[in-house]
């Protein structure tokens, strides 16, 4: 059963008024949005690490330099996952 559709049958059951009703329906976009833009971030950090490390498994006298290229490139995936979070608050709030 779709989350809609549940919420659809709670309103029913509980008779909310739209207002509710609306910002129920927009608490649960918002966390669906978010959880969708966190799984980009999360698949781009773990290629990232994988890569990293067979690069140091491979060459260990650059692993200093592929670390911190490593940190850097998690950084700004990272980054992608708090523009998710700050468009979650935009939706929720709005």
């Amino acid at each position: 059963m779709s989350v809609l559709a549940t919420i659809a049958q709670a309103a029913e059951a509980t008779d909310l008024t739209a207002a509710e009703l609306k910002g129920i329906e927009a608490a649960a976009g918002a966390g669906m949005a978010y959880g969708l833009a966190a799984i980009g971030p999360a698949l781009g950090i773990g290629y990232l690490v994988g890569q990293s490390v067979q690069a140091m498994a491979r060459q260990p006298e650059s692993a200093g330099t592929v670390r911190t290229t490593m940190f850097l490139g998690i950084a700004f995936t990272e980054a992608l996952a708090l523009i998710g979070f700050v468009v979650f608050i935009l939706l929720k709030f709005a």
